[in-house]
């Protein structure tokens, strides 16, 4: 699933593509929406929101996106060709005189007034790369559970928006902790700079078109995607399980030897009961 970096990357094309100048052509691929007619309004901006995407034009009028697992969008010259996935795949289309967007699989468009955005997005906590961050505010959210597991923690958009699964991952290796490990039992120390340290990651691939979290070339994660191979820091291999709640389990790297924590015992299924290790 694109992450909070990744959406906002898709929003800066989008912004640029469009901004500022009247669509020529609007296709909007979804039942409910399928007689909308956008031709002939401007579009004023295109805003990331956490994980979501806002295309704002005249009248009033608020597109509202989310790309989940396999959505894109998607932007072409007039004399390009359309590269994004078969046609029947596309649910959106805005044109205008020199460029075309785009939208593949988006499992979430709706149109909507800008005044009622908030019905879209007005659950999610603090936005990691938005301008409401409030780094107090989101470790109060993720704090309100302390028996949540971690990971599960970062992952709800309402606590902070932004985490990915990929994320997920990487923070907890750098925190030093498992992802099963309860919110409640980080230490202060490491809770109180899990805010600061989400955003520093968020913020240094927000240019990147490849994301890296490691500082090193060639090296670009700790542990995520790289189960059963060595870790970067002790040689240990990487392990991998399901975290989830049943209904949306995702996959889950870690290391033993670096991150102290509940873990799944090796071999097991994610549904067995955990086993604690004591922290440092």
């Amino acid at each position: 699933m694109p992450e909070g970096d990744t959406v906002l990357q898709a929003a800066r094309r989008l912004h640029e593509a469009l901004a500022g100048k009247v669509l020529t052509r609007s296709d909007l691929r979804v039942p409910k929406f399928a007689t909308a007619d956008l031709t002939g309004r401007a579009v004023l901006d295109v805003t990331a929101r956490g994980k979501h995407l806002l295309t704002r034009v005249g009248g009033g009028l608020t597109l509202h996106s989310h790309l989940r697992m396999d959505g894109s969008w998607k932007v072409f010259t007039n004399d390009q060709r359309w590269t994004g996935g078969p046609a029947h795949q596309i649910r959106a289309i805005l044109g205008t005189h020199d460029r075309t967007a785009v939208g593949y699989r988006l499992p979430v468009l709706e149109l909507l007034r800008t005044a009622d955005e908030e019905q879209a997005v007005g659950h999610l906590g603090p936005d990691l790369l938005g301008p409401d961050w409030d780094p107090e505010q989101a470790l109060a959210n993720l704090l309100t559970d302390p028996d949540r597991a971690l990971g599960e923690a970062l992952l709800d958009q309402r606590n902070l928006a932004g985490i990915g699964n990929v994320y997920k991952c990487e923070l907890c290796f750098l925190l030093g902790v498992t992802p099963w490990l309860p919110v409640g039992v980080l230490p202060a120390d490491r809770a109180a700079k899990l805010p600061a340290l989400a955003k520093k990651l968020l913020e240094a691939n927000r240019e990147r078109p490849n994301r890296n979290t490691t500082g090193r070339r060639g090296q670009d994660l700790f542990v995520y995607g790289r189960a059963r191979r060595p870790c970067l820091r002790c040689g240990t291999r990487i392990r991998l399980a399901d975290q989830g709640d049943g209904s949306r389990e995702r996959p889950t790297y870690w290391c033993p030897t670096c991150q102290t924590g509940p873990a799944p015992a090796p071999g097991s299924p994610p549904t067995r009961r955990l086993h604690p290790r004591t922290l440092p």
